[in-house]
């Protein structure tokens, strides 16, 4: 999955000159990844109940098949040929909504009071794959001047390879072993507070800390994808780097991203995943004003790579602050919401950007993240401190 979340920032520059698109027709690639997403998440509780994790992963598997196939296979410089490219990436994103939201639930009932560790380390992961991506992308263009589209059959073999583990890891996991799992939560939370066993009958739309996640996921995701989409257009033209150079840098945030996930997961369980999330946020807000003031591209690939450091928790946190104020058997249906919203916002946020790109410059790039950055930081703010705060029985006045 990492690998093929980065793919779109380094590949916005061939996409461009292959098919002659402006920044704005090229935002597309953004605009159409939710519509995928959204089916997905959407999907993702009746396949649970019926096909369980193991069908999740099977259908996920065909559906990013498709996508890289198509992208590897299909890529004709007419005006068709984007509109095709652009169809296999919603069918594509409906499995990375399938994974991404199981997967995400999956983990937050795991680790105990180890939650963060947890999320740091499967979000971790995700984030090793989109830190290589770059690089091992770049690398295929640059050096071994490769077309763009061979990068997407490193991916289809990367996809086949994902689904094979993942279908073996959970090839125990059928629908039927799901709704046990999920019969046997709701016996064990008979003696849980009264609030929160009420809530199970309530719809997680009931509950006003998933409308405040949602919105933090909206601006907090949408930050990361504009970063990762345009970071490697704003270092060639803004800050005049080499190609390979500007391509380094998207792999940076994305390494940055993994070590903080991995690095910071224990120090968040230490701190309170409040706490330390808005301190990560401060840090990061601050890195950035930095490159404001510093112009050069070295500077700028540090301060990338030290941004995507702090950054790299603050999904994850979401993923935890969202998970403790629900029912266990409200996980999946409430993390695929506030994903499918975060989705969203990486659709808006990166074609946003790329519209004041075409009407201002790319220097917009900076102070753009900044008041992303921002954003997310009083969404943050803004979350319900405990589950009581959130029920749909309790005022929250």
């Amino acid at each position: 999955m990492g690998l093929i979340i980065s793919t779109p920032g380094v590949i916005l520059p061939h996409l461009e000159a292959h098919y002659h698109l402006s920044d704005v027709r090229a935002s597309l690639v953004f605009v159409v990844v939710p519509f995928g997403y959204l089916i997905g998440a959407r999907l993702n509780n009746p396949f649970h109940r019926h096909l369980g994790r193991r069908g999740i992963a099977l259908v996920a598997l065909l559906c990013q098949m498709i996508f890289t196939g198509t992208a590897a296979g299909f890529h004709s410089p007419r005006p068709g040929g984007f509109l095709l490219f652009l169809a296999a990436t919603v069918i594509g994103n409906v499995g990375t909504g399938l994974l991404d939201g199981s997967w995400c639930a999956w983990a937050a009932g795991l680790g105990g009071t180890r939650t963060n560790t947890m999320q740091g380390l499967l979000h971790g992961s995700f984030s090793t794959g989109a830190g290589w991506g770059p690089f091992l992308a770049a690398s295929m263009f640059s050096v071994r001047e490769m077309s763009w589209w061979t990068w997407y059959y490193v991916l289809l073999g990367a996809v086949v390879s994902q689904g094979l583990v993942t279908c073996l890891a959970f090839r125990r996991d059928d629908g039927k072993r799901y709704r046990v799992e999920l019969e046997a939560v709701k016996r064990n939370e008979v003696a849980a507070p009264l609030a929160l066993h009420q809530g199970e009958s309530e719809s997680v739309f009931a509950y006003a800390g998933v409308w405040t996640c949602a919105a933090y996921f909206l601006a907090y995701v949408g930050t990361e994808a504009a970063i990762s989409g345009w970071i490697v257009t704003f270092m060639l033209r803004a800050r005049h780097a080499t190609p390979y150079l500007a391509s380094l840098s998207s792999s940076g945030f994305w390494v940055g991203m993994a070590a903080g996930r991995f690095v910071l997961g224990f120090l968040t369980d230490k701190l309170g995943v409040r706490t330390a999330t808005s301190a990560y946020l401060v840090i990061a807000i601050l890195a950035q004003i930095l490159g404001l003031a510093i112009r050069t591209s070295e500077v700028t690939m540090v301060i990338v790579t030290v941004v995507g450091f702090f950054l790299g928790p603050i999904f994850p946190s979401g993923i935890v602050a969202i998970a403790q104020i629900l029912p266990r058997g409200r996980h999946v249906e409430a993390v695929s919401f506030v994903c499918s919203v975060g989705q969203v916002g990486a659709a808006l946020l990166p074609f946003a950007l790329g519209s004041l790109s075409q009407w201002l410059g790319i220097r917009v790039f900076e102070p753009f993240v900044l008041a992303t950055l921002t954003m997310a930081l009083l969404c943050w703010r803004w979350f319900p401190a405990n589950a009581a705060a959130t029920s749909p029985h309790v005022s929250t006045a």
